[in-house]
């Protein structure tokens, strides 16, 4: 059995981890992106959002997507709020403002890509323990509302991470198989060459942001896991 292989055998345990709340209070202020979230509450003044809609929210790689998105996943309705460089305990915290807001019928979700970043110390059991608070929330107030974990991408400069990364993923399938209204999305695998190794083409010159080939790939991996499921929920739509 390979390491990896080895880690992943231990994932079960490891999602049943209890933290103590002092561990938590290491974690960055989530505050910092208050002005963010106030931006998106103007917007919505300004222009209301659609109802019914789907919500995208999560880290850089969905923010630097917000003014691709509709374009990209359409014709599912879908509203932006990704704000850049978040990780899972900072939808924790604006959980509220950026997803019960709109009262949606699905959201998805992107966290975990800073949560394992190079330096990073938050445990793998926290960053899940975290997703399953932001379900939970979701539930209590849309029983209903089916919401879509997306795996960490790789990123070449984040290949010593790989890893860890890939654990964590292991973790958000498991959350995924366990509860009916979440599922996972893998948009690691499309992101790979065909022996597993990191494709840097597919990047701008930072090496962690997708370019426009990389986000071709990223919204036909979204679109493909939502169509099925969403598409029947779109005003209009017209079984066949």
């Amino acid at each position: 059995m390979t390491r990896m292989l080895k880690l992943m055998a231990g994932t079960a345990f490891l999602l049943a981890v209890a933290l103590p709340p002092e561990a938590y209070s290491q974690l960055p202020d989530p505050e910092r992106f208050e002005r963010d979230i106030r931006r998106f509450e103007r917007d919505d003044e300004r222009n209301p959002p659609p109802e019914n809609a789907i919500v995208l929210t999560g880290s850089s790689s969905i923010a630097r997507w917000n003014d691709q998105a509709v374009e990209a996943l359409a014709p599912l309705t879908v509203i932006p709020r990704g704000f850049g460089g978040s990780i899972m305990n900072d939808v924790v915290h604006y959980v509220d403002r950026v997803i019960l807001a709109y009262k949606p019928r699905a959201v998805v979700i992107y966290e975990g890509d800073n949560d394992t970043s190079p330096g990073s110390l938050i445990p793998l059991a926290m960053i899940t323990n975290q997703l399953e608070d932001i379900i939970e929330q979701i539930h209590r107030e849309l029983p209903e509302t089916r919401i879509y974990v997306l795996s960490v991408k790789p990123s070449p400069i984040r290949e010593s991470v790989w890893e860890r990364a890939q654990l964590l993923n292991e973790h958000y399938r498991q959350l995924a198989d366990a509860n009916p209204l979440v599922h996972y999305v893998d948009v690691a695998t499309p992101l790979l060459n065909e022996d597993g190794s990191m494709n840097p083409r597919l990047y701008v010159r930072d090496m962690l942001h997708l370019n426009g080939s990389g986000n071709e790939i990223w919204g036909a991996s979204i679109k493909a896991a939502l169509m099925p499921i969403e598409a029947p929920y779109e005003a209009g739509h017209v079984d066949d």
